[in-house]
């Protein structure tokens, strides 16, 4: 091995590595976002006047969603266990092979959650929507003061 080969080597592992910790980060964040049922929750029926029709076409869009979101994090989940093995084994070629597939099984998980996303939108009303944003402003205050991301 040369000198040069070296230092490129010990940095594609570094960039690994921090991938890694971003697709972890990432994931946990999506199922956080899929595990609250906010049209459920009392607060939010409450301030943004929810009624029960809706709440129900918003369960029914969660419903529809579902079989995907929990397809396609099995799939995440498989390319992430895969993706750590690789790294572990430090074949940063594998490694880097394996990235296309790590991140398209995110973008597919995400996409369907957007998708699921926009379409609970659109049983909002404007001021239902605005009312929404302030509200999930005002809880992710609540969380950071708390000390959780």
């Amino acid at each position: 091995m040369t000198a040069m080969t070296i230092p490129v080597r010990f940095l594609t592992r570094i960039v690994v590595v921090a991938c890694l910790a971003c697709v972890c980060l990432l994931a946990q964040a999506t199922l956080s976002a899929q595990g609250f049922k906010w049209w459920m929750d009392e607060e939010f029926i409450r301030e943004l006047g929810l009624t029960q029709e809706q709440t129900d076409s918003l369960e029914e869009v969660f419903q529809a969603a579902l079989p995907s979101l929990r397809l396609q994090m099995r799939a995440l989940d498989h390319a992430e266990d895969r993706f750590e093995r690789l790294v572990a084994d430090a074949d940063d070629e594998a490694v880097m092979d394996h990235v296309a597939v790590l991140e398209s099984a995110r973008a597919e998980l995400n996409k369907t959650r957007t998708i699921m996303l926009l379409r609970m939108r659109k049983v909002l009303t404007a001021e239902q929507r605005l009312s929404m944003t302030a509200l999930q402003q005002k809880r992710d205050r609540e969380r950071v003061r708390r000390g959780r991301p």
